[in-house]
């Protein structure tokens, strides 16, 4: 079975910075693209990082670029996303994703992606 677990988030005050993790089981991770999603309070989820199944094609959303980095070791299976400089507006529950093997092209929207972990919660406080 399939399965996503993330870690790392916590509460945390603005500027400092947390590393999330997405340990990926019952598949090869080296094969698939991607992904951290994002979804605040009373706010639609949002794609915040992607990184295709070679590491070629990294895609970070503008709110987020030159603060948050996404990288994959697919010896450990593991996916990170790390923050820093962290804003009260990042605070959210922050889901791993992994999606469609081998595509260099289609890795960007939630229909990209076929499974799913429950997410961990990030807040943020000033």
């Amino acid at each position: 079975q399939v399965r996503l677990v993330e870690s790392g988030g916590g509460l945390v005050q603005a500027e400092a910075s947390l590393r999330l993790s997405c340990k990926a089981s019952g598949l090869d991770l080296s094969s698939y693209n991607v992904a951290w999603f994002r979804q605040g309070p009373g706010r639609e989820r949002e794609l915040v990082a992607a990184l295709t199944w070679d590491g070629s094609r990294p895609y970070l959303d503008p709110a987020v670029l030159g603060r948050f980095f996404i990288s994959r070791d697919d010896w450990r299976s593991t996916v990170y996303l790390q923050m820093n400089s962290l804003k009260p507006e990042d605070a959210a529950i922050y889901v791993c994703a992994v999606g469609i093997a081998y595509s260099e092209s289609h890795y960007i929207n939630p229909s990209d992606y076929k499974y799913w972990g429950l997410g961990t919660q990030v807040t943020v406080s000033s």
